[in-house]
């Protein structure tokens, strides 16, 4: 009996949060010419999301859909791999790409503000780690066939004190990473990504950010279609998990004493 060619082989499916724009559109668009089926996850960004699946299914001709959720809501983020599996049949992997990046320091640090980060950044993709180990468990998918990518930062292996709450809940995520892949093998993998400075921002000009991209050994950090092909690779490498690829032109080995937006 011959096996099944790559194109008769069923799509798989990977939820990616905060898919509407920037780093985590930039997966969607990767994964799709890869042959995935993608659920773009949005919050406020519904406009962009559908943009985002419609471009997915330019690519490879595939249905790809928006599921709308406030990943702070900690019952809504229960419901939405279960929302995404309704519309799909399954998922096979889930990015946790969504992010909040709120400025504080040890001066202005709360408890609120903490949470807030601690919710989103951490709670959620622990959540839907949680949801799609269900998931793979009732369909008795193999061993590894399953995984979760959470995106982390250099900026954990090259400490500063700028961020305090964004950091904390990274940290946090970053030893959920062995956590989790202990607690769901081996039906699911777990795997980090950690970018360099990768997009510039309202808090930084072209010519400031191109000048910082430039401030790591190799001459250059992460660009979206490096750490999308990484999040490519960990979602293909069985033999991967409890682990994090730290995509950063090496800028994590340079020491910098404020956050990038900072300097």
């Amino acid at each position: 009996m011959t096996s099944p060619s790559p194109a008769a082989m069923p799509a798989r499916t990977v939820l990616i949060t905060g898919a509407a724009r920037r780093l985590g559109r930039e997966m969607a668009l990767h994964l799709a010419r890869s042959g995935w089926q993608v659920a773009v996850h949005c919050h406020n960004s519904l406009a962009e999301a559908e943009q985002t699946a419609r471009d997915c299914h330019a690519i490879n001709g595939l249905e790809h859909r928006v599921l709308r959720t406030d990943l702070n809501d900690e019952s809504a983020t229960r419901a939405l791999l279960s929302q995404a599996v309704a519309l799909f049949g399954q998922v096979d992997a889930v990015v946790n790409n969504a992010s909040l990046f709120e400025h504080d320091a040890a001066d202005s640090f709360s408890y609120e503000r903490m949470v807030q980060h601690l919710r989103s950044n951490t709670g959620a993709p622990i959540v839907l780690a949680q949801a799609l180990h269900a998931h793979a468990c009732a369909r008795q998918a193999p061993a590894g066939a399953a995984v979760v990518v959470n995106l982390l930062d250099q900026k954990l292996w090259n400490p500063n004190p700028d961020f305090l709450s964004y950091t904390l809940s990274k940290a946090a995520l970053e030893a959920a990473n062995t956590l989790l892949a202990q607690a769901l093998a081996p039906h699911v993998r777990v795997v980090g990504v950690a970018p360099g400075l990768t997009l510039t921002s309202h808090m930084l000009s072209q010519d400031k950010f191109e000048q910082l991209h430039q401030l790591s050994p190799l001459g250059r950090s992460s660009t979206p279609q490096d750490v999308a092909a990484t999040v490519r690779f960990a979602l293909d490498n069985a033999s991967i998990t409890g682990t994090t690829l730290l995509v950063d032109g090496g800028q994590h080995l340079r020491r910098f004493e404020r956050d990038f937006s900072l300097m």
